[in-house]
């Protein structure tokens, strides 16, 4: 996986109810849907309880990031209407139809992850694969997923009772040194590209690299920047590095978002985290940053033990001159997770995140981005898959978040920067 979280999956890549109540025309509303109205419930764990609950199917949910396609990449899945199985209901993985249901995901958007080995050759061809799989699921199952190419029609598909998938691409390898393929990936259904991912490339330095290329964007990066403004793709700021993130402020004319990054003041020197600074400029940007639900991207306790852990076990992997993938590495791999249990946060410390985010830059510019299938075994409890968004909405009722502030965070933010890079482009 993609993941830079915890040991065995890192190394396979490397009182409130009584709140405001929500305007009737708020984006992402479920206004025809067969369900009632919420009510205000009692200032009790129950109540409460319900109320997310409702709220959760009441108002369109969007994820900023759910690795789902890479994950069935390597599952060599392909979907039939007759098989019944990942994406439908599976016990593989963080998403599938039946537990997104159950959790009122409505529009989780789709990565087509593009690992840094690609950069050599090939990235395009493999971008491809992944959107004609994401296509594929949407052909297969069509009484249940749909495309999610642009805001109204995702409305139209939670109006339905359909997920939408739309697609971001994790990593802009794929753009190759051609500016014309921004504009063919966003015929293809790419919304968003994350403009590098685990190291620098032909477009900017990235967080997790040390090499520093550009110091900050490339030359031909900045052009890429205009031209995603030009065509109303978003520009997604998670994975780079500081420098590019404010050289893509200067240049961007419509808002940026972070499809999946939590705040630096909880992890102190972990650049791939947003720091303050940076989540106050979103507000001026107007763009967003959708919260990244992997413990070491929540908490630097967690994150720092399960660094020291990774590094030994690949340390002790190489003594044995042993990859990850030989057979003989297994036992191995096994003994040293039943000695070294990694450490997981919780969803409090998810919605702790969410407060400081709200704090520096307002309810308007916050959101999930989950990372769901991106994080390995690494999420927080409480959140462990696409079932459970009841319990951080939950989380944030208790805390004294309104309707009208739980239905921003869920999708009314995303919608509002999306229709303003589509506003950006047609001027």
């Amino acid at each position: 996986m993609k993941s830079f979280l915890p040991i065995l999956p890192l190394l396979l890549f490397f009182g409130c109810g009584q709140g405001r109540q929500s305007q009737t025309n708020l984006p992402g509303k479920a206004e025809t849907a067969p369900m009632r109205e919420v009510v205000l419930m009692p200032k009790t764990e129950a109540g409460l309880r319900l109320m997310a609950d409702e709220l959760a199917h009441k108002y369109l949910i969007f994820d900023g990031h759910v690795d789902l396609p890479y994950r069935l990449n390597i599952k060599n899945f392909r979907p039939t209407k007759e098989f019944i199985g990942i994406p439908v209901e599976s016990k593989e993985g963080d998403f599938d139809y039946v537990r997104a249901k159950k959790g009122g995901l409505s529009a989780p958007i789709m990565s087509i992850y593009i690992p840094a080995s690609y950069q050599k050759g090939g990235a395009k061809s493999f971008a491809e694969e992944l959107i004609d799989m994401v296509n594929s699921i949407i052909e297969g199952h069509p009484d249940k997923f749909a495309p999610g190419l642009t805001p109204d029609q995702v409305e139209a598909n939670f109006k339905k009772g359909l997920i939408s998938l739309p697609m971001g691409m994790e990593n802009g390898a794929p753009i190759e040194n051609d500016l014309r393929n921004v504009a063919h990936f966003y015929d293809r259904g790419i919304r968003y590209i994350t403009l590098t991912h685990s190291e620098d490339n032909q477009i900017c330095d990235a967080a997790y690299a040390s090499t520093r290329t550009w110091k900050g964007l490339s030359p031909f990066g900045v052009e890429v920047v205009k031209e995603m403004n030009r065509v109303g793709m978003l520009v997604d700021v998670s994975h780079i590095t500081d420098s590019s993130f404010w050289q893509v402020l200067r240049v961007s004319r419509a808002p940026v978002i972070a499809s999946h990054s939590s705040c630096r003041h909880f992890t102190p020197g972990f650049e791939r985290n947003m720091s303050d600074d940076m989540i106050a400029a979103l507000k001026g940007n107007g763009g967003m940053i959708m919260i990244n639900f992997g413990s070491d991207f929540l908490d630097n306790e967690i994150r720092l033990k399960n660094n020291r852990d990774r590094n030994e076990l690949e340390a002790l992997l190489a003594a044995q001159n042993l990859s990850h993938r030989d057979s003989a590495a297994k036992p191995i791999i096994k003994q040293f997770e039943a000695s070294h249990p990694s450490l997981y946060s919780d969803v409090k410390r998810v919605a702790d995140h969410i407060d400081h985010a709200v704090k520096l830059a307002g309810i308007d510019h916050v959101g999930f981005g989950s990372d769901y299938d991106g994080v390995g075994d690494s999420l927080p409890v409480g959140l462990k898959d696409v079932s459970a968004y009841p319990n951080i909405i939950y989380e944030l009722l208790s805390r004294g978040y309104s309707e009208e502030d739980i239905a921003k965070i869920c999708s009314a933010n995303f919608l509002r920067v999306w229709r303003k890079a589509i506003e950006v482009a047609g001027n």
